[in-house]
């Protein structure tokens, strides 16, 4: 999914840059930054709660996700304060017990309060993470860092083997 404010040109080029399977759409949404209004992984996405119903339609087509309209720990902007994969995922601090048990059930994943970059409660402004690697930002404490691995069962796989397995991911999206 890309903002309405994404030219045809770019959108062509996106298209092209991608294979045919992955399915790009543009869409109408006055919330436009979309990594701030939108968590997901591959079965479930949080939505600000004030984006249009026709987006969380789309959003629930392109992405094949379920979509819930939700806060995190009392921010709307819920791809900003939250971040998980199909293992587990990191929200903001603030987040309550009663509020990750919730989240958790929704998403089917565990959840925990966390933050990044010494402190942050913006976690997806310092995380980006799938189900076998994680990108943390360079201020990332290592208790921080321990806790993001722990949540998204990033642990049982050797720095090595991460390389591997990105390479010959690489490779194969490439071939």
């Amino acid at each position: 999914m890309m903002p309405n404010t994404a030219t045809d040109q770019e959108l062509q080029h996106v298209r092209n840059s991608l294979p045919d399977e992955v399915v790009v759409q543009r869409l109408d949404e006055r919330l436009s930054a979309l990594g701030n209004v939108i968590a997901t992984n591959d079965y479930a996405a949080l939505i600000h709660p004030d984006v249009d119903r026709e987006t969380e339609e789309v959003a629930a087509d392109v992405l094949g996700v379920e979509v819930f309209r939700q806060a995190v720990a009392g921010n709307t902007l819920v791809g900003s304060f939250a971040v998980f994969t199909n293992q587990g995922g990191v929200v903001a601090p603030q987040a309550t017990v009663e509020e990750l048990d919730e989240l958790s059930s929704l998403l089917q994943v565990p959840l925990v309060a966390g933050s990044v970059n010494r402190g942050s409660d913006v976690v997806g402004a310092g995380l980006v993470a799938n189900d076998w690697a994680a990108f943390c930002g360079v201020d990332t404490t290592a208790t921080e860092l321990s806790v993001i691995e722990s949540v998204l069962k990033l642990r049982g796989a050797a720095p090595s083997d991460v390389a591997t397995e990105m390479r010959a991911s690489l490779i194969d999206a490439i071939a």
